[in-house]
Parts: structure tokens; C-alpha cells; sequence
């Protein structure tokens, strides 16, 4: 079998011009978390049948895959073909090439989100306090309120004492609730940095009357720092909005340049055969199971902005976002217009006919496959966390160098 190729620099030039192109590394993720283009996505070859269509919802969409020389590419190409994907190319001299081109590459997973999380600190001088003050206004018992908007599954496996799981498009929806005293002090943690950092610029973006500080570099920090971590921990922040919080929270989407529309407006996209459309609930999986607008799929807001490569891979789609509440809806939005997605809102369709049912899971890759972050489970040596954060904090300056991302913040 023959697949066409494009050169790096038109796939660069495709990326500049923020015109659709899903590139996809089909290495194993353990590989790909080694190098790769800041835009590109993780579908290793042996789970395109799993994946593919979930994630590639457009199939004359544009294709490029790449390895690094392990011949993967024309038997990955032959599978997107067999399922009907009509527009699939290589990427000329795969990951070498994109090398000689003179092109970045970052290293592991979900690098551009985690680079954006920088940039948000950055520009907007995200304030933080490190492990040892933390622990110390624990020691005094200060007022103070400690939400982990990780997973609650990465939550219960190690957490710092006290914290509540407040994941974390849910923050906005839930600070009232857990902090009802404006003056407690919120502090937002989670395994590293990104998520943190988004938690707790939300807070702030939408006005809560809290000081809110995020834990710098969150449980690999308090780790690093000697403290001890909670284990098999269950807590749950309730609903409860603060005063205003809704109209703010539309108004920081609104700010960022997300725009609201109803049933008409999402038909009018999905008969959009031109480009590609992602639709997403972005409420808790029990809420989705319960009823939800047709064709939407799971995926938690917090974690949509976290994953949104994974989510996402055709870069230059639209997205349109799902919830009852509207709230978790504008926040996630708000963040992935900033990463430069075209993105809406819907307004309605709960009060028609919904669907019910569980969320649809894929398989989990072979853990032999899988790239071990090294921010989650116990155990990970001291040297590894600390590389992590160290390659945290350049990020900036490789997007800077790299030059395609087109990210700005409000």
C-alpha cells in the first residue's frame, strides 16, 4: 500500500492556519510521552479499531500519521482506510523529519495543556503557597479550605489531609458550598501544577469572594516537602454556588469569547459536513447516566481541559459543550477558547427527550504500553518528581520557541 506525504512544514503551516488536521503519533504512549509535535495525539496503531471512531468523528477529514522508525505507519494507515477514512497521509520523514525541520518537540502527555497552565500562571501571576505553608495553617487550624479537583479515583489514592474532592469544572458549581465563610481561604491542589493552577484562576475569574490560592505543585510538592498523605479518603464537596456565580461564570466565557446557542444553531453545525464537530457533556458521569442531550459524550470539564488532546485530536474542530447547569459548561468552555478551539455553549435540550445510559468506556491501553505519570499512584522515586516539575516550568519558553499554539489569556 502507498500513502501520500506531507512535508513538516505543511503540516506546520496547517496548524498556523488553524485549519483542521488530526496528527497522530502511532506509537505506543509510553513512546510517544518520549517526543513529540506539541499538537499531535497519542493513537498507537493496535488501537485505531477502538478508537478511531470515537475520536475522529469526521472521516474526509485530514490524517497525518508519524513514528519514529518503527514502521507502523502503513499498517496504521490501511486500518483508518478500512474504516473509511479517505484523507490519511504520513508525515514526511516522521518524527526525525519534524526534528530536521527545526520544529519542537515536547516531552509526555497532555504536554499542551500543561504548557497553557503555565502560560496562565505566567500572565496572570496565578498566586500559590508551597507544601510547608500549607501545612503549617493546617497545623494552626486555620480557616481554611482544601478542594483536590484531580479525579476522585486520584483523590482517593493519596490526598492532602482534610482536602474535599471537588474536581474541577465542578469548583464554581461547589466553592460556595464548601467555603460558605468568605473569609476562608480556598486552596486548590492537585498532582502537579496545570490543574491547580486552571482550579484556582477560575475561582478568581469568576469572582468568588474567598482568597483562593493554589498548592504549588501540588502532591508531588507536599511529597517532595516530607509531608504526609491521606490515603482511601472519600470526601465529596456538595453543590452550591456562590452569590452571582452563574452570571459570572457566563460572563468569563463571554470574555473569552465563547458564544451561547440553542437546538437550531447545534443543527446547523452537525449538517456542517466541512468540519469536524466534537460534543461533549461535561457534567459528573452519574448525572450523564441519568439523561442527557443526544450525541454528547462524557468527559468531565476539569479533565476536558486536562486531556483535551485526547479528547480532541482533530486540531482546529469545533466543540460544543453540555450542561444542565450551565456553569461547568462556561468555565470549561471559557479555558478551551483560550487554547484558541472555536467552542459554544448549548442553552437547552434538557427538557426534551434525553438519553440514558452509563458513559461509553474503551478499553485501557496494556500497562505495559501506558507511559506512568509520574504524579499519580505512591511509590514514584523523588528524582522523577522533581524531573517533572523541572520540565513543568520550561514550558513557556518551548512555546515560545515552538510558535503554533496561538493561546491567549484573559
Amino acid at each position: 500500500m502507498t500513502v501520500l506525504s506531507v512535508t513538516p512544514q505543511t503540516v506546520r503551516a496547517t496548524l498556523l492556519l488553524r485549519r483542521e488536521i488530526a496528527l497522530l503519533d502511532v506509537r505506543h504512549e509510553a513512546e510517544f510521552a518520549t517526543g513529540h509535535p506539541l499538537f499531535a495525539a497519542n493513537m498507537a496503531a493496535g488501537r485505531i479499531a477502538l478508537e478511531a471512531e470515537l475520536r475522529l468523528p469526521r472521516k474526509d477529514m485530514p490524517i497525518v500519521l508519524y513514528d519514529h522508525g518503527e514502521g507502523l505507519v502503513v499498517a496504521a494507515a490501511e486500518q483508518l482506510r478500512a474504516l473509511g477514512y479517505s484523507n490519511v497521509a504520513a508525515l514526511a520523514g516522521g518524527l526525525q523529519g519534524w526534528k530536521a525541520a527545526g520544529y519542537e518537540v515536547f516531552e509526555d502527555v497532555n504536554s499542551y495543556a500543561k504548557a497553557f497552565g503555565e502560560l496562565v500562571e505566567a500572565r496572570r501571576h496565578t498566586p500559590s503557597l508551597s507544601a510547608d505553608e500549607v501545612a503549617a495553617l493546617i497545623s494552626d487550624k486555620a480557616n481554611i479550605a482544601i478542594l483536590d479537583v484531580r479525579r476522585f479515583d486520584e483523590y482517593a489514592t493519596m490526598n492532602i489531609p482534610g482536602s474535599v474532592s471537588v474536581p474541577g469544572a465542578e469548583l464554581v458549581l461547589r466553592a460556595g458550598s464548601a467555603a460558605p465563610d468568605p473569609d476562608t481561604t480556598i486552596i486548590v491542589n492537585c498532582a502537579g501544577r496545570t490543574r491547580s493552577i486552571i482550579g484556582t484562576q477560575s475561582l478568581i475569574n469568576a469572582g468568588l469572594p474567598n482568597k483562593v490560592r493554589a498548592l504549588r505543585n501540588g502532591t508531588i510538592g507536599w511529597t517532595l516537602a516530607k509531608h504526609d498523605l491521606e490515603h482511601g479518603a472519600g470526601r465529596r464537596g456538595e453543590v452550591g454556588p456562590f452569590a452571582g456565580a452563574g452570571d459570572n461564570a457566563r460572563d468569563v466565557a463571554y470574555r473569552a469569547g465563547v458564544r451561547h446557542i440553542g437546538m437550531d444553531e447545534l443543527a446547523a453545525l452537525e449538517g456542517d459536513a466541512q468540519r469536524t464537530l466534537y460534543r461533549f457533556d461535561v457534567r459528573d458521569a452519574e448525572e450523564y447516566a441519568a439523561g442527557r442531550v443526544a450525541g454528547f459524550r462524557h468527559y468531565a470539564g476539569g479533565q476536558l481541559v486536562q486531556e483535551i488532546d485526547m479528547a480532541a485530536p482533530v486540531r482546529g474542530a469545533r466543540i460544543v459543550l453540555s450542561d444542565d447547569k450551565s456553569i461547568r459548561a462556561d468555565m470549561t468552555a471559557s479555558w478551551l477558547a483560550q487554547m484558541a478551539w472555536e467552542v459554544y455553549v448549548l442553552e437547552s435540550g434538557y427538557d426534551g427527550r434525553l438519553e440514558v445510559g452509563p458513559p461509553r468506556v474503551v478499553p485501557r491501553p496494556d500497562p505495559a504500553h501506558r507511559y506512568r505519570r509520574p504524579y499519580e499512584g505512591t511509590g514514584v522515586a523523588e528524582k522523577a518528581m522533581q524531573a517533572y516539575l523541572d520540565w513543568e516550568y520550561g514550558l513557556v519558553d518551548q512555546l515560545r520557541r515552538d510558535g503554533t499554539h496561538g493561546f491567549y489569556v484573559i
